[in-house]
């Protein structure tokens, strides 16, 4: 059964991210706490002839679900360059250089603290990322009270902020790679390719030749997760299928409330447990909680903030239609809530070292997400805006 979205999703998905969240909190710090890691570590093997996948639990979620997170990240980016809020130079201007300061500021922040240790430095990106489902989940708590521009800066930034954060993953996060299982995705990357040149209505040729090339992409040692992301660019955008319906956005319709409802929740419920006997003052003043907490809360809102009032003054771009200043602070401060992402992050950099490691990534991004998402509340009330948006901008808006 296709799980069913509220008439208002976008809190619906935040409020789930902040439940499994929470539940994994509690299960790391319970008497069952075992019984959770050993749920999370328990060997999923699938065969088929020579080819063998055998990972643990936890990495079918974090290496397979997230490749669905990243297909439908990539259908609504290429609609939304195509034909949506960033078709045109205008659009692209303020959320483009928002964005770009926003990833290079965190990480600015990440290796003052960091910079003298090599093995630290690999969390670079770690603090870069914005969680749009926590995002829109707070933004969404106003509803009317503000305009839908200031929902579409946000939006617009968090999926430039995507494409860093994949570019990012494929040239820092790709380790021991295999020419062999390069040459097959490349294959059937090409199968894609021509899928889409001769117009291929029905979706299941891309999904069966995705999957070959999610499975080569893994066997590689580029993250698997990228191989949706490339899916997604071969999907045609207008292109209809037998009944009528555009292929690409029914797709993502249809893999957003799974996403949203499931694959988000499960990774936030299969990485966030931190066992609270861990969080010690050593572990709160450790260089890499430091540098991710601050990267996200002071490195997010300074460097968005700070680019795009120059760029505004300089008439380079404008504020978002109907935004205030204050409003338009306390959206920056939302771009800090980097939950997913950056936990996700977090697990490819310390991958292979100390748990240690992870547990102080876990804690800065718990830290710097609660910071921002608290402190952008606190704004966007002190802004007391009115509800005096128009019936159609609302009804544009759902």
């Amino acid at each position: 059964m296709k799980p069913n979205a509220t008439s208002n999703p976008d809190l619906l998905a935040g409020i789930l991210l902040v439940g499994a969240a929470a539940i994994a909190m509690v299960l790391a710090n319970s008497p069952i706490n075992q019984i959770y890691e050993g749920f999370l570590n328990i060997p999923v093997i699938l065969a088929m002839g020579p080819l063998e996948l055998n990972k643990p639990l936890l990495l079918w979620v974090n290496d397979g679900l997230m490749a669905i997170f990243f297909l439908v990240v990539g259908l609504e980016i290429k609609r939304e360059i195509l034909q949506g809020s960033l078709s045109t130079p205008q659009q692209i201007v303020l959320p483009g250089v928002a964005a770009v300061a926003g990833i290079v500021a965190p990480a600015l922040v990440y290796v003052f603290f960091n910079g003298q240790d090599e093995l630290a430095l690999k969390g670079w990106a770690i603090p870069s990322a914005t969680d749009i489902a926590f995002a829109l989940g707070v933004f969404s708590l106003y509803g009317k009270r503000l305009p839908l521009s200031l929902k579409l800066f946000l939006l617009s930034v968090a999926i430039f902020d995507d494409i860093g954060a994949i570019i990012i993953i494929a040239l820092f996060y790709s380790q021991d790679l295999s020419a062999i299982s390069l040459a097959i995705a490349a294959s059937g990357v090409v199968g894609l390719f021509l899928c889409n040149r001769f117009n291929v209505k029905t979706l299941v040729p891309y999904m069966l030749i995705g999957l070959v090339v999610w499975v080569a992409v893994l066997k590689s040692g580029v993250h698997a997760t990228l191989a949706g992301f490339v899916l997604a660019w071969f999907i045609p955008l207008k292109l209809k299928n037998s009944y009528g319906e555009p292929i690409l956005p029914k797709l993502e319709h249809s893999l957003h409330p799974w996403v949203s409802f499931l694959v988000l929740p499960l990774f936030a419920f299969a990485n966030a447990g931190v066992n609270i006997e861990s969080i010690t003052m050593d572990a709160l003043l450790n260089s890499v909680t430091l540098g991710i907490a601050l990267g996200l809360f002071v490195g997010k809102q300074i460097g968005i903030f700070g680019v795009c009032w120059m760029v505004v003054k300089l008439g380079f771009a404008k504020l978002p239609d109907r935004a205030t200043w204050g409003q338009f602070y306390g959206v920056t401060l939302l771009c800090g809530i980097g939950f997913t992402m950056s936990l996700f992050i977090g697990t490819l950099a310390f991958e292979e070292q100390a748990l240690s490691y992870q547990t102080n990534v876990k804690i800065g991004v718990l830290i710097g997400s609660l910071l921002s998402a608290v402190v952008a509340i606190l704004v966007l009330n002190a802004t007391k805006a009115k509800s005096h948006f128009p019936i159609s901008e609302v009804r544009h808006e759902s």
